[in-house]
């Protein structure tokens, strides 16, 4: 039986997937070999040996220790894309919101006491707003969220470019060529009359709407940023708000910094927060820790390379290890050494991160397996051994 730790609450289409015959899903259960988990912070959480594999439920991995998970030979997956169109639609619901005053209009509504339709008429043109058809939009990140966005802001007759210098082949498949396509994040900043955020929180994005770049923009630019709480520098946003630079920054992420600002617009952080987001995310990790328990397949994980081996009647061996040389014909010739052959190998890498996988031949004994894990597990830069 394999334990299954759940540290926030997942959604019962995910955690249906488990098979209860082989898995024990539950928020109690000791030693687990997988986590799923939404927002909980585990940084600070004793991890046990027996643990294989986290799950995130959701795009951002900020809560978890990527860096000592690798070390300890623990697979970090997120699901991209499974609450894209949920964030879509909120930034839909951002642009309006910085265009136009419908909160302050809404709330002064509510204070009518008496002749409503009159008054309404006579004080409107306080929360007019301007039209989004005809404007500029500026997309930085262009993944699953930001290729979603840019396409439906063409449908409502904006204008639209983009920056990623990470795109893929895959993702500018799903981006109308109508989109612009800017070489720096510069022109971005010049050409918009609004810019959305959807990059991580990385050494290279945090703070990247600070005044050296406020400075570049167009007077009265309007900013959404539904992405993360530190791409943007909450005492550079007020400055320019109040010099009319910026005239609507919308976060998802309101801070003590950002609350009862005039221009800032405070959601609280609901851009993945629908059933069908949450359903997605947990179907998708659910379906992603099922294949990597049972073969050893990597999908979508965020510290090790994705890798596949088709179905064969063996067993699978998955070594997670440092990318250095050598390092496949030492793993190989460790089984080799137990006179088993290997039916398939495929090893992948990514950045100082590698991971290699072998279907073994069918009949493979215990006493083998058990021998070679031992001897694999002692070559320089192994950090964890599988056997599947």
């Amino acid at each position: 039986m394999k334990n299954i730790k759940l540290m926030n609450k997942i959604a019962a289409c995910g955690t249906d997937i488990f098979d209860r015959a082989v898995y024990n899903v539950s928020d109690d259960c000791a030693a687990p070999e997988a986590i799923m988990v939404r927002s909980a912070a585990l940084h600070d959480m004793e991890f046990n040996p027996e643990l294989l594999a986290i799950a995130r439920c959701g795009a951002g991995v900020n809560n978890i220790p990527i860096e000592r998970c690798t070390e300890a030979g623990i697979v970090v997956f997120n699901t991209p894309g499974a609450n894209a169109n949920g964030v879509k639609e909120l930034v839909i619901c951002a642009l309006m919101l910085a265009s136009r005053d419908v909160i302050g209009g809404a709330n002064w509504a509510e204070t009518l006491t008496s002749d409503v339709a009159k008054t309404v008429e006579k004080g409107k043109s306080a929360f007019g707003g301007c039209e989004l058809r005809g404007k500029t939009l500026g997309v930085i990140g262009l993944g699953a969220i930001g290729a979603l966005v840019a396409n439906a802001a063409l449908d409502l007759g904006m204008k639209v470019i983009g920056y990623d210098p990470y795109l893929t082949v895959e993702g500018a498949w799903r981006i109308s060529r109508a989109v612009g396509h800017a070489l720096t994040t510069d022109e971005i900043f010049e050409k918009s009359d609004y810019i959305t955020l959807h990059v991580p929180a990385v050494e290279s994005t945090r703070g990247m709407i600070r005044k050296e770049n406020i400075d570049k923009m167009k007077q009265g630019v309007k900013i959404i940023n539904l992405a993360r709480a530190d791409l943007a520098a909450p005492a550079d946003i007020k400055d320019a708000i109040a010099a009319g630079k910026i005239s609507a920054y919308v976060t998802d992420f309101p801070t003590e910094e950002t609350l009862g600002v005039k221009g800032i617009v405070n959601i609280p952080h609901l851009g993945a927060s629908t059933g069908e987001s949450e359903d997605n995310c947990a179907i998708m990790a659910a379906n992603q820790l099922v294949e990597f328990l049972e073969t050893g397949n990597i999908r979508n994980s965020v510290n090790f390379p994705a890798i596949d081996l088709p179905a064969h009647g063996g067993r699978n061996v998955l070594v997670l290890h440092a990318n250095i040389p050598a390092s496949i014909a030492k793993i190989s010739g460790a089984i080799a050494e137990r006179g088993v052959n290997i039916e398939h190998l495929s090893n992948k890498s990514r950045g100082n991160n590698a991971c290699t996988l072998l279907a073994l031949a069918t009949g493979t004994s215990d006493a083998d397996i058990e021998a070679m894990k031992k001897q694999i597990s002692e070559i320089d830069g192994i950090w964890r051994v599988i056997v599947i």
